[in-house]
């Protein structure tokens, strides 16, 4: 596609995006920005949660997965929506009646100061380090589709790209999230339901012979009972689901932001329940695009490419199908992509405001210009971030970084389970060297498994390892009864 049209169709998105939030966003305030002044629909919530779940990463990725992993993925989705369900009846009411606007604000009342800054930290590691690498990714695709074929330089491209997200963010947050997530999601869904609607029509495939095509496929396997060692082995697939959903939404600020912002907690549950089975449906239909787009290339002789990931691009763009197409995989691409990056700025802001630099004491007009800093500041360590991952031009970066966001999750996710589950106080100073240990002793088990236990490799289900020893570690620095201090 030429590059000046892709410019184009960039800029025709964001007119209708930033338009969008102005609109939502009028007489902001700081309740608005951080909670959307708890006045969002519920179902509007759960349709804006599909774009912000599913990251540009994801839309270019799950397509190409089918070649490996078959459906497998959609194991684990079922255990998003069983972790779903635990999030909206465990942790949506604790929050509510605690009426936090950082959900880390829970562990300073539960344990105290230390666990507080320790939450927060972890979580804006991983989300800085996590949002970064995405957004990371479509700066590489747009280098190499508009700024590459123009001659201008990946730092432009990396300061336009936060640049834009930054604008249609730093005035009203999640109250303009919820509008402008919703644009996404119906951009996201039409552009994925009209991409296989293409395909399938030149592979001459109705809906009846579409459906065999899919499901006659060796591609569309979907569980995996045989081989307990295998990575896509079903229970491990699902307890994994579970407990990376209740880690990775029901307690990272950015996803549950949005979840607080409903009326009350009634609400909030309907929102995530009725969410959750919608992103099973999107990610199905992400799978079916991806047999069918290895079958076109099967069909078509089309020589496959080198990375799982260069195939929706390569066959979207390449000159295969009508233009639209093309412009519907760019649509599609960027809304995926700025949906998560926003968010995640937006999330970032509230928790560094909140958790680590403090606002009890502060007038409200001191702490709309604390956040608006904050907010700048976050947006140019993204930036930074970027850049640096650019400048080491290794892929393996990026797999190191998201090893590390999902290790920065299990103390957390250990830290709210001892909260809830049990009425002991701990030692607060040592927070932090238990919540260190944890991912250490993660990573030997993970170096070392498959010599310690008979060739076992461990997947996602390391999460809950994480998690566990975190867990272990407070019953350690549990005080005895009556103890002070």
């Amino acid at each position: 596609m030429p590059p000046l049209l892709i410019l184009a169709i960039i800029a025709a998105y964001f007119a209708v995006l930033f338009t969008v939030s102005h609109v939502a966003g009028k007489k902001s305030d700081n309740e608005g920005f951080f909670v959307g002044n708890r006045r969002s629909k519920w179902f509007m919530v759960a349709f804006a949660m599909i774009g912000s779940s599913i990251s540009g990463v994801t839309f270019v990725s799950v397509p190409g997965m089918v070649g490996a992993s078959s459906f497998s993925y959609l194991q684990m989705v079922l255990g998003f929506v069983a972790g779903q369900a635990l999030i909206a009846f465990v942790l949506v009411p604790l929050f509510y009646r605690l009426q936090v606007v950082s959900i880390y604000e829970y562990l300073e009342s539960r344990f105290g100061t230390s666990s507080h800054c320790t939450g927060a930290w972890f979580f804006f590691i991983s989300k800085m380090l996590g949002a970064s690498v995405r957004l990371f990714l479509v700066c590489l695709t747009l280098q190499l589709l508009v700024f590459g074929p123009l001659r201008l330089p990946f730092a432009l491209n990396v300061a336009c790209t936060v640049a834009l997200v930054w604008l249609y963010t730093f005035r009203s947050g999640v109250k303009s999230l919820i509008w402008t997530d919703s644009l996404k999601t119906f951009c996201l869904v039409t552009s994925v339901v009209m991409c296989i609607c293409f395909v399938a029509s030149d592979l001459q495939l109705g809906l009846a012979d579409l459906a065999k095509t899919v499901g006659g496929s060796e591609l569309s396997r979907m569980f995996f009972f045989d081989d307990f060692n295998d990575r896509r082995f079903f229970p491990k697939q699902f307890l994994a689901g579970i407990f990376t959903m209740i880690a990775m939404t029901g307690l990272d600020q950015d996803m549950m932001q949005r979840n607080l912002s409903c009326r009350n907690s009634r609400d909030s549950q309907k929102n995530i329940i009725i969410s959750g089975v919608m992103q099973f449906v999107i990610n199905l239909l992400f799978l079916v695009l991806g047999v069918l787009l290895y079958t076109y290339a099967s069909r078509r002789g089309i020589e496959r490419p080198a990375l799982s990931d260069e195939l929706f691009p390569m066959i979207a763009t390449g000159g295969y199908f009508p233009a639209i197409v093309g412009v519907l995989f760019i649509v599609g691409l960027i809304s995926s992509a700025y949906a998560t990056a926003g968010s995640a700025l937006t999330a970032l802001t509230t928790s560094f405001t909140i958790d680590i630099v403090g606002t009890k004491g502060r007038s409200d007009g001191s702490v709309r210009r604390l956040r608006k800093y904050v907010h700048a500041g976050m947006a140019f360590v993204m930036a930074a971030v970027i850049f640096v991952f650019s400048l080491l031009n290794n892929t393996s970066v990026i797999d190191a970084v998201y090893t590390l966001a999902s290790y920065t999750y299990g103390p957390i996710l250990g830290m709210f389970a001892f909260g809830i589950f049990t009425k002991r106080r701990v030692r607060d100073r040592y927070m932090p060297l238990v919540a260190l240990l944890s991912p250490v002793l993660c990573y030997f088990l993970q170096k070392h498994s498959a010599s310690w236990f008979n060739g076992y490799q461990f997947s996602y289900e390391l999460l809950l390892f994480n998690a566990l020893f975190t867990f272990a570690g407070l019953c350690l620095l549990a005080k005895r009864r009556g103890a002070h201090g």
